[in-house]
């Protein structure tokens, strides 16, 4: 994401619970003026905390993506550890199962 990508979907989000905290708050009805000026406040503080949390935990996600991976082709499923041979691979079912690294008890043989 660009910069300008990331600040934009923050400030979206920022106006979207902005705009919800006003209307709940019945900013658009007619109130006293104080009630109006709470609700005012209470959507700012509302859409500044929004900002600022979309923005850090977006940014800090994007940290976590390699960029040169995002492009890179799998050919394999990705929870499974590497040593592990693929069921779809005609050799894996003949394949001989490693004994447990722990020692303890073997998988009875059928």
């Amino acid at each position: 994401m660009k910069p300008v990508q990331l600040l934009g979907l923050a400030f979206g989000a920022a106006v979207f619970a902005g705009f919800v905290t006003l209307m709940s708050m019945g900013f658009f009805q007619t109130r006293p003026a104080d009630q109006i000026q709470r609700a005012l406040v209470v959507g700012l503080v509302a859409a500044g905390v929004t900002f600022i949390v979309v923005l850090v935990s977006v940014a800090l996600m994007l940290l976590a993506v390699d960029p040169a991976k995002v492009t890179a082709t799998v050919d394999r499923p990705l929870l499974l550890p590497k040593e592990t041979p693929d069921a779809a691979a005609p050799d894996a079912a003949d394949a001989p199962e490693a004994p447990p690294a722990d020692g303890g008890p073997e998988k009875p043989r059928s």
